[in-house]
């Protein structure tokens, strides 16, 4: 019994070992913006997109838009679509295109391409008023992403 737990746990750590991480500049964008493949290589962890979304300095969600089942939290947006049933109405390969970069699927939208890193239009360094040297970090990791797309599958409720 413990031989085959230990099996089992070696499997589990070298599928981990095995999953890479997809580089921003390598993500396949879908004809309408989906991602069929993980960027991680691991599932997302729906508590761990819960936080990123209410956090500042992460993704921040309720910032932009309105979220019934986290209530709980203060200041909700109204200038993105409210994400209530957004697990019921969109796939998940779609809402991982949508979280890394929105405008592969709204060329208008204002949301921020949170696994983008190049492309911008004059990116500042921090608040220092100066422009950004070298090349930029994603706003969120592969993982994150990930994460967020996770907790947004569990909003099936109108």
């Amino acid at each position: 019994m413990k031989q085959m737990f230990l099996t089992a746990a070696v499997l589990a750590c070298a599928t981990v070992a095995k999953a890479e991480v997809v580089a921003p500049g390598d993500v396949q964008f879908g004809e309408y913006g989906a991602i069929e493949a993980s960027l991680s290589g691991v599932p997302g962890n729906a508590d761990s997109g819960l936080e990123i979304m209410v956090t500042r300095g992460k993704g921040n969600c309720i910032a932009c838009h309105a979220v019934s089942a986290l209530e709980d939290y203060p200041f909700h947006g109204e200038v993105g679509p409210s994400l209530d049933g957004v697990g019921a109405r969109w796939s998940e390969a779609e809402l991982r295109g949508l979280v890394a970069n929105a405008k592969m699927t709204f060329d208008g939208t204002v949301m921020p391409a949170f696994y983008q890193t190049t492309g911008f239009n004059r990116p500042g360094n921090a608040f220092t008023g100066k422009a950004a040297e070298g090349e930029l970090d994603p706003l969120l990791t592969a993982q994150e992403i990930e994460d967020v797309v996770a907790y947004l599958m569990t909003l099936n409720e109108y």
